[in-house]
């Protein structure tokens, strides 16, 4: 490469369709600035609802090949047979994959490691031999061989680096630990904490939880350990918030239902838009995450960032990335969930230093050090 020549890059957002992939995208593009890397063009092949989504840049071309619109066998195929003459057609210098799997001969290339579940046996058992087992592991087997193929990869958080190369096994490419950002509209200052005695039925202390209920987030550990608070004498209630996996719902409820004939201490809401989340937040007393399979934790740094304190899962990288600003359990046993949220909400004066401390950590997770890092890294693999 000529030096001092301005790079291409291609991105490859085929199979980025809706949720987190989609939000990384929109905004790492939206804080970018490229041409302080060397970089003067930026070419995305997508869906076009995803392209949509992305804000207009001079120096952002947006491709939407036909075969993008469709299922997911056309969009393989044309990921697959397509992709790499497409970028090489750009003039593209680096490829960027952040969906994680690649099969094309285009270098050099750069993965990104986003789903933790196929790497971790323990959490993918829980699902039993399923057909959503058999995807989990054809994920590993596919996001393996790409991650053993590519040029550059970036991990999302230290502990998913060490739990993917020990599935993966050691790896040739160049890689950085670059984790996600925050949006600003779930920064809110914390509040002043008030004494347990202060609330009562009519205004109870409100915990939430925001999460797919799914079978590696123990909601239904959650549930009993609120139940045992509240018998307890504790006026406290529980909010869940996020899309549901069947079985797991059943599971949920099959936990309520348990507790007795009145549950109106338990409400699941289901999912909500995201661009409201913030808002549930803000009516929030306690945040709790209770999850035991993460790659990057985005709800735990959402949490961290709305001022909240937390009660949180010792597993995987919540420790990383929450650091001493909370109090963990371990999130499959319902006495240790139950521990935790009555050591914090027996003391307002811890409730106010960990809430104050970890609003303050996640200040150091923004989108514009994530575009910075993530340009210079892609400019890096390019030359």
């Amino acid at each position: 490469m000529t030096l001092g020549k301005k790079l291409t890059v291609g991105i490859d957002a085929a199979n980025l369709r809706r949720g987190g992939g989609v939000t990384h995208l929109v905004e790492l593009l939206r804080a970018a600035q490229p041409a302080a890397y060397g970089i003067d063009r930026v070419v995305v092949w997508g869906g076009q609802p995803t392209l949509n989504a992305l804000d207009d840049r001079a120096w952002l071309e947006k491709r939407n090949p036909t075969a993008l619109d469709k299922g997911l066998l056309q969009r393989t195929l044309w990921q697959r047979y397509r992709l790499s003459q497409a970028a090489r057609d750009a003039g593209c210098d680096v490829l960027f994959v952040p969906g994680g799997s690649y099969a094309g001969d285009f270098h050099p290339v750069v993965n990104m490691s986003r789903n933790m579940l196929p790497f971790e046996w323990y959490e993918l058992k829980r699902y039993g031999w399923s057909i959503f087992t058999l995807k989990l592991l054809l994920l590993r087997l596919t996001q393996s061989r790409s991650y053993q193929k590519t040029d550059g990869l970036i991990f999302l958080t230290d502990y998913a680096r060490k739990a993917v190369i020990g599935v993966a096994g050691a790896l040739q490419a160049k890689t950085s630990t670059i984790p996600h950002g925050l949006n600003p509209r779930f920064c809110q200052a914390p509040k002043p904490q008030r004494a347990i005695s202060d609330y009562d039925g009519e205004n109870p202390y409100r915990v939430l939880y925001v999460s797919i209920i799914d079978q590696y987030k123990h909601q239904w550990a959650v549930v009993e350990a609120i139940a045992t608070l509240r018998r307890e004498g504790f006026p406290i209630v529980l909010d869940l918030v996020g899309p549901a996996y069947p079985p797991s719902l059943k599971r949920l409820n099959e936990t309520i239902a348990r507790q007795g004939t009145e549950q109106s201490w338990v409400r699941y809401h289901g999912a909500i838009p995201f661009s409201e989340l913030h808002l549930r937040y803000a009516q929030a007393d306690l945040g709790l995450f209770a999850s035991s399979c993460e790659n990057m934790p985005n709800i735990l740094l959402e949490t961290m960032a709305s001022g909240l304190p937390i009660a949180c899962s010792n597993r995987g990288p919540m420790p990383e990335v929450l650091g001493d600003c909370g109090i963990y359990f371990d999130p499959e046993q319902s006495d240790e969930i139950a521990r935790a949220l009555r050591e914090l909400t027996e003391s307002p004066e811890l409730r106010s230093k960990l809430a104050v401390a970890s609003y303050q950590r996640s200040q150091q997770y923004s989108w514009q050090r994530c575009a910075n890092e993530t340009f210079e890294f892609l400019a890096t693999i390019a030359q």
